[in-house]
């Protein structure tokens, strides 16, 4: 689509240009330096007849040395991804080698050789090529339409919608042709891409759009694993599809998504030099008579196409999309040619085709061409774009507020006695309904007769399985709330929460690794491994961050990217060690308290216990840390010591929770934002009724998951992950202007 000029005289159309180019360098730097410059050089319709008259007749050796080596770099990347092909094909669980394929190429292969070529293997190297370039090239459009260097259909949830919407349409057990389920996919990523551009302001701030759709992302990933866990049969396959996989029978679905891809490619194309002009700039764009907000939701549109083409295919293959454009940026710097949208569409598909083969071919080729099968390519792609994300964190700016400050409230004694009343008596009734309630109804009677040692048969089996459970529940939410109300202090971060900075996650880790590594692991074991895994994650995240001065949005940043990484390697080990038990990954991943035993809660309470009294006793020096670190170091406080120990506790604290609950994830987050509205920002009020509500929260989220749909269970992770997504955006919004 031609770029239209501006319906005034030439003279003025270019000093309108050149102000507006001139006035908006600075956010167009935020996506690529030069593209202004490029964009001025070029010398396109839109600069003004002016422009081009000023400009030599010839183009000087330069350019035309940059327009060779424009050409050279695509032609480097389809080499680079045939070869990688190539080498794919040769891979698999079959003995088919290089002269194995050729034959069968020629037609001059043995039947069964032939089969495998043409019906496996071949077209997972063409559905590698078609994701990867559909991705990359999505990416590339969505980062140069908000200049925002970490957009991408990953943290847009672009991919999560994709998949939320099919796997809707799984449970329903409704069968549409491939095509039209690729329609479903592309209106679940567009709806899942609108609600996250409406939150964060499209250019409002680099790091917001990443956090609302991160958040989104995990939102929308609870209700589908929920859809998992309850309709097993109808989903057989889809945990291992989630993950991303280029496996295909035969060519039908390639042959299917590769027309959509192209509209969504071609499409961008045609619109690539309104893309350029709005890299200018807003202003400058619309004096060179461009429809900006039009070309922002055109180029959304497509780029949902091009992702929901790719999940339909292969399912959400991470970070794709986040690391090609990314590759891409410093050949831009150096190649002029490859600044304009219209080059840096495909060589980002190209880059994207290669991430996807290449990481497919390092797969097969690490861990063999058997376990391969089982380990789905999105995982490692998963793996390098967190790395990927976190490089990128520490190299953004982001001066936007990710919340606002809590009130100064000052509510008195009375007040507070009242809350913490409240909530213990609810707390009390909650706990009791929860030790009553579930696939058997019990009495009061039966559990004072339990107690001491009366009850009968089925009582006691009841309530030997049921009663860990309400306390792992309760001690776990309690840790996670102490955690939360801890990390906000020390960091000053009303986003902070051990879920969201990947301490959990790397928890999990830990505990997954030693429970699948050794089976007969006792609780105490679980809960040290857990540790060392969140210790690890801790350092990394609040090491790098700290680099910073601990700015807000860095730091959840590069938690989200550990969670991200984490995710994928706990994700990696179920598959590896026992491939066909789905269910045991989203049972770990969904915080369940199935099966828990009173040793297995003990670790989290003696941590309880010390952390309370250490957050007590400590009181005024969260208090000091929260408010700034100038007064703190005035009053004698060394900083540096306060931060470590009080870090340190909240990794324990993250660590044994996970051990005796799995995943949670929000509670951190949650219940010391709730605590504070409540009784103001005082810890000495803070603590004891954060900690309430986290045990609260868990134990309810625990009990509706095993009663609401007995006798199918769903894990307390889920439940508050539906409740706490929907509070991160919210504490987004508040500052949105």
């Amino acid at each position: 689509m031609a770029l239209t000029k501006p319906s005034v005289t030439t003279p003025t159309a270019t000093a309108t240009a050149r102000t507006g180019t001139a006035s908006n360098t600075a956010a167009a730097s935020t996506a690529d330096g030069s593209t202004a410059a490029a964009f001025t050089a070029t010398g396109s319709s839109a600069t003004g007849s002016a422009a081009t008259a000023s400009e030599p007749p010839a183009p000087p050796p330069a350019a035309a040395g940059s327009r060779s080596s424009a050409a050279a770099v695509p032609a480097a990347l389809v080499l680079l991804v045939a070869a990688l092909a190539v080498v794919d094909i040769t891979q698999g669980t079959a003995a088919v080698g290089a002269g194995q394929v050729w034959k069968a190429l020629t037609g001059h292969a043995d039947p069964a050789d032939a089969s495998v070529v043409i019906a496996s293997r071949l077209p997972r190297a063409a559905a590698g090529i078609l994701v990867g370039i559909a991705l990359g090239a999505a990416g590339a459009a969505l980062q140069a339409v908000s200049r925002n260097v970490l957009a991408a259909p990953d943290t847009l949830a672009v991919n999560a919608g994709s998949y939320a919407a099919l796997g809707v349409l799984t449970v329903t057990g409704t069968s549409l042709p491939l095509l039209a389920s690729s329609g479903v996919a592309f209106a679940g990523g567009l709806a899942a891409a609108a609600v996250v551009l409406a939150l964060s302001g499209l250019g409002a701030g680099t790091v917001r759009l990443v956090l609302a759709g991160s958040a989104l992302a995990l939102g929308l990933g609870s209700v589908t694993d929920t859809l998992l866990l309850l309709y097993p049969e109808r989903t057989n396959g889809l945990y291992q599809w989630s993950q991303g996989s280029i496996s295909q029978n035969g060519f039908d679905g390639v042959a299917q998504m590769a027309p959509v891809a192209l509209v969504g490619l071609v499409g961008l194309l045609l619109v690539s030099r309104r893309v350029d002009a709005l890299s200018l700039g807003d202003d400058a764009a619309r004096g060179l008579g461009v429809p900006v907000r039009g070309t922002r939701v055109t180029v959304v549109v497509l780029a949902t196409l091009l992702a929901a083409a790719a999940v339909t295919l292969a399912g959400p293959i991470g970070f794709v999309g986040l690391c090609a454009p990314a590759l891409v940026r410093p050949l831009g710097r150096r190649v002029r040619g490859l600044v304009r949208a219209r080059a840096a569409l495909p060589v980002a598909g190209l880059v994207g085709a290669a991430l996807v083969l290449g990481s497919d071919v390092l797969l097969r080729a690490s861990v063999g061409a058997d376990s391969a099968v089982a380990v789905p390519t999105g995982v490692i792609t998963s793996v390098v774009g967190a790395v990927f994300l976190v490089v990128m964190a520490l190299r953004t700016r982001d001066t936007a507020a990710s919340a606002a400050p809590d009130r100064l409230r000052m509510p008195g004694r009375a007040a507070f006695t009242g809350t913490v009343v409240v909530l213990t008596a609810l707390l009390v009734a909650l706990a009791i309904a929860a030790v009553l309630l579930g696939d058997t109804t019990l009495l009061l009677g039966d559990v004072l007769n339990w107690a001491r040692g009366r009850g009968d048969h089925l009582v006691t089996f009841v309530l030997d399985t049921r009663v860990p459970r309400v306390l792992a529940a309760l001690l776990a939410g309690a840790a996670l709330a102490l955690a939360g109300t801890i990390v906000q202090a020390v960091t000053r971060n009303p986003l902070a929460d051990p879920g969201v900075l990947g301490v959990s996650g790397g928890a999990g880790l830990g505990a997954v690794l030693l429970v699948t590594t050794v089976p007969a692991a006792g609780a105490w074991s679980v809960a040290g491994a857990a540790f060392a895994g969140a210790a690890l994650t801790a350092a990394l995240v609040f090491g790098l961050a700290a680099r910073g001065g601990f700015q807000q949005n860095r730091l959840v940043l590069v938690g989200i990217g550990a969670s991200a990484g984490t995710a994928a390697l706990i994700s990696l080990l179920i598959v590896l060690t026992d491939p066909f038990n789905a269910t045991k990954a989203l049972t770990w991943l969904s915080g369940s308290t199935y099966g828990r035993t009173l040793p297995d809660v003990l670790p989290v309470a003696a941590v309880l216990a010390v952390g309370t009294v250490v957050a007590v006793v400590r009181r005024r020096e969260l208090d000091l840390l929260s408010f700034d670190d100038d007064t703190a170091r005035l009053l004698g406080l060394r900083l540096a010591p306060a931060r470590l120990g009080l870090l340190a506790l909240s990794v324990l604290l993250s660590a044994t929770a996970v051990a005796a609950a799995g995943t949670i994830g929000f509670v951190g987050l949650v219940a010391p934002h709730a605590a504070r509205a409540l009784v103001g920002r005082r810890h000495i009020r803070v603590t004891p009724v954060a900690m309430l509500l986290g045990a609260t929260l868990v134990c309810a989220a625990d009990l509706l998951g095993r009663t609401v749909i007995a006798p199918s269970q769903l894990g307390a992770g889920l439940m508050t992950a539906v409740i706490g997504a929907p509070y991160f955006l919210y504490l987004l919004t508040r500052t949105r202007a």
